[in-house]
């Protein structure tokens, strides 16, 4: 009896309705098509602040989906020291954030070189820098083995977990992971887009490692639509929207996987999201707008290095409250030179204090009330 697609005869002879899924593919070529020509218009200095923001989003997302919560700024340094962008406020990264920037764009930057074992180990080994998944060692740049038992995707409080999906077995990898690479590299009549759904499907559905099978499955996933778009410069984040569908995300891959090789409902889904993710790029898009206008309106405006990265972190989405104290700890300075920092922005008009009250004194962009 079988209970997962990958147990079915004909797999991984997927299928799915052509006719049916024109629509959707249709409109998420023309949304692509429109931004990518929007984007050709914005100068250099726009078009690299965007991507910035968008790989930062996508790491920082296809993290979180996992569970782990990453440090933005740390994120956010370590993309633009590997793109070679002086953006100022340049801070350390820990290892296991640069292993994912390192995934990710290896993956985006360098969408055009084939797929290989040895890359998707190199992958798993930058993310997993210790060899260890949190307090558990695992196997690193290596297929998974049987040591922990079969791979299964489980929920809920020990002995009462459910088991959305079970993989297959450890014995069957090499063949499993030789016939999807073989097609990823290959099978250039399918529509980029439409493989980039199918892969992020097979690879899941293979799970070839102990753990991170997700992240990298959207890093492949990112690196197709890099190759449908042709272009390494990432204006959009598909792991930024489905963390913002992560039940239906989740709930659409367990139905799959205990469904049929007919993949239309799974693809329709992928690209609606996938379209959902190109309308949120307009938020992007504006914060970077945004950026830009205050930038130019102040371009002669006398400003310290320490004011031009506080600023700069308002522009790009300050967590919490900006106070003194906050202004002290990451310029590295006093608590008087800090307040000197803000009253000389306040009597510019750059700043506001906060009406809203509280403990301690907190400032507002004057754009951003």
């Amino acid at each position: 009896m079988t209970r997962y697609i990958h147990q079915i005869a004909e797999w991984p002879s997927f299928k799915w309705d052509k006719e049916h899924l024109a629509h959707f593919l249709a409109a998420v070529r023309h949304r692509q098509g429109r931004l990518l020509g929007r984007m050709e218009g914005l100068g250099f200095s726009l078009q690299a602040e965007a991507v910035l923001q968008t790989l930062t989003l996508d790491v920082l997302k296809s993290s979180e989906i996992e569970g782990e919560i990453l440090n933005p700024d740390q994120v956010r340094s370590s993309i633009a020291r590997r793109l070679g962008m002086d953006i100022g406020g340049l801070v350390q990264a820990d290892r296991n954030v640069e292993g994912v920037v390192e995934m990710m764009l290896d993956a985006t930057q360098h969408y055009i070189k084939a797929m290989s074992d040895e890359r998707l180990f190199g992958w798993h080994a930058a993310l997993f820098p210790t060899g260890r998944s949190s307090m558990y060692k695992i196997t690193v740049g290596a297929w998974r083995d049987n040591s922990h038992g079969p791979m299964q995707v489980v929920s809920g409080p020990l002995g009462c977990e459910r088991v959305h999906f079970e993989a297959p077995g450890a014995d069957l990898l090499d063949q499993e992971m030789s016939k999807f690479i073989e097609w990823f590299n290959g099978d250039m009549n399918l529509d980029p887009v439409l493989k980039a759904g199918v892969a992020h499907l097979w690879f899941v559905t293979i799970h070839p490692f102990d753990d991170g099978n997700g992240r990298i499955a959207r890093a492949i996933t990112d690196m197709q639509l890099a190759r449908a778009d042709n272009t390494h410069q990432r204006f959009y984040s598909m792991s930024a929207q489905i963390q913002r569908e992560r039940k239906a995300y989740y709930d659409m891959l367990e139905a799959t996987q205990k469904g049929t090789l007919d993949i239309t409902a799974w693809l329709e889904w992928f690209l609606s999201c996938l379209d959902r993710a190109l309308s949120s790029t307009e938020e992007t898009l504006a914060g970077v707008m945004k950026k830009a206008h205050f930038w130019d309106k102040h371009a002669v405006t006398p400003l310290n290095e320490r004011q031009r990265l506080m600023l700069n972190k308002l522009l790009d989405g300050f967590e919490g409250k900006l106070n003194t104290s906050k202004w002290a700890k990451i310029t590295k300075t006093s608590s008087d030179t800090a307040l000197r920092d803000i009253n000389d922005l306040v009597d510019q008009g750059i700043l506001v204090k906060d009406s809203s009250g509280g403990r301690s004194t907190n400032y507002l962009l004057v754009e951003m009330q």
